[in-house]
């Protein structure tokens, strides 16, 4: 990468970091320090818990196709100032209600797609990875790292203080964006961002709606644990600021045991090892529904849950990529995205309701069930082998205009070695490739000079 590139990708992913980390860290303390509020309920925490996912859920695809219209940088500062309001209203709430209202104004600012598109305008193709790479890792960083300062900062500063400082960074976020993120010209976002013209196609896809519906599972799970484990763990006389000692711990070790899956993967996503995550999960809760008096045996079973969370949280993202036909990428990251978030809202939902009206231990069988539920849709799942998306430009865009110009193309693209699948975009020449490891891009080059 040149140094364009590296000050691009260190300061998009300084703002994922802080934004995600303003999201994640309320996680596993609201469900004990909202006790404090007046209408305090399982319900209404479970709500402010997920909240946040119902606009992340409505928005993402829009704010995504906005930014093409309005350019990236707009909409990105855009949705952190709405993400920045959000989070001062939650830390001024003295009730529920007004929490849950910040909450949901923090999801409102959906700037994935958006920050996701900044980042292919300013890397170079052979680059592009690297810097997606980076941005990726710091999205997982920020998750550990928040659950860790989460619980410290509220024991310092309360649940207000977590929501302020949430804003503060969101508003420290806005200068990286606006001076540090080089200008770039906006590329063609057929690989990077939804496209209206094919949600039909890839939500109806059935492989995609098998990985839609476990990212929402997963997400839905993951969000009812944090309803339920911080008032867990208070069984053992743990106050709030220590619950750190259980949470580093047990991330430690279970990104030992993703090393582990991913080493037995080879490079490749096998059914197998997707059953395997989802069974560690499903033993989680099954434990956490029987032995929440057992220490040891509630430290086991998150240590088995986030194991499989892991492993799926990164694995999934590869299997849509592979899956999504060339060219339609973006909207299958967009539809896939608009399920994780909705599957926060319905793990807040479902957990507080539960609880409301039953108790903690039935809300964790009921994740236990969805599990089993959760095999039955992944058994129909096609293995597939990774991939890499490539786009060229046609030397002579108006060419791909007529019909038979665009066949006779496509034909000859789809004959050079390694290409998988061929995507036109007849409106600025934009040809989308999805090749394995034998393509061959001078061959590719040769059958674009051609027509």
């Amino acid at each position: 990468m040149n140094a364009l590139e590296l000050r691009a990708a260190l300061a998009l992913a300084s703002v994922y970091v802080l934004r995600m980390m303003g999201l994640f860290m309320v996680m596993p303390v609201l469900a004990v320090a909202a006790m404090d509020y007046p209408d305090y309920s399982p319900l209404l925490v479970g709500l402010a818990v997920g909240g946040y996912g119902l606009t992340q859920a409505a928005l993402q695809i829009p704010m995504g196709m906005m930014s093409d219209k309005w350019g990236r940088k707009p909409v990105i500062l855009l949705g952190l100032c709405v993400f920045a309001i959000g989070s001062f209203v939650a830390a001024s709430a003295d009730n529920m209600i007004m929490m849950i209202v910040g909450r949901i104004l923090q999801g409102a600012g959906a700037i994935a797609g958006a920050i996701m598109a900044l980042a292919t305008d300013v890397s170079r193709e052979s680059q592009r990875a690297k810097v997606l790479a980076i941005i990726g890792i710091a999205i997982g960083f920020s998750f550990y790292l928040a659950v860790i300062l989460g619980p410290l900062i509220a024991n310092s500063y309360g649940l207000a203080g977590v929501f302020a400082i949430t804003g503060l960074l969101a508003v420290l976020c806005m200068p990286l964006v606006k001076w540090v993120v080089p200008d770039s010209e906006q590329l063609s976002s057929g690989d990077t961002l939804p496209q209206k013209d094919q949600l039909k196609q890839l939500l109806l896809s059935p492989q995609l709606w098998r990985l839609n519906v476990s990212v929402l599972l997963l997400h839905m799970l993951i969000t009812l644990l944090f309803v339920q484990l911080p008032v867990t763990l208070l069984h053992f006389d743990m106050t709030l600021e220590s619950h750190w000692s259980v949470y580093l711990p047990v991330l430690g070790i279970s990104i030992v045991g993703l090393v582990l899956m991913m080493g037995a993967a080879r490079g490749r996503t096998p059914k197998s090892l997707l059953f395997t995550a989802i069974v560690l999960m499903g033993a989680a809760f099954f434990t956490l529904s029987t032995q929440t008096h057992s220490w040891w045996m509630v430290t086991a079973a998150v240590v088995l849950f986030f194991t499989g969370f892991n492993y799926l949280e990164a694995n999934f993202p590869a299997l849509v990529s592979s899956i999504a036909p060339a060219g339609k990428k973006g909207t299958a990251m967009g539809i896939y995205a608009s399920f994780q978030f909705f599957g926060a809202f319905l793990g807040g939902i479902v957990s507080g309701f539960v609880t409301d009206i039953w108790t903690p231990d039935i809300a964790y069988g009921v994740g236990a069930a969805c599990t089993v539920l959760w095999l039955f849709i992944i058994a129909g799942l096609k293995e597939v082998s990774r991939v890499k998306r490539v786009m060229m430009q046609a030397s002579k865009p108006d060419a791909v205009l007529d019909e038979r110009s665009q066949q006779v193309l496509k034909q000859g693209l789809s004959a050079v070695p390694g290409v998988l699948d061929v995507t036109l975009n007849h409106h600025n020449g934009a040809v989308y490739l999805k090749v394995d490891r034998d393509f061959d891009a001078l061959k590719a080059r040769e059958v674009l000079d051609a027509t």
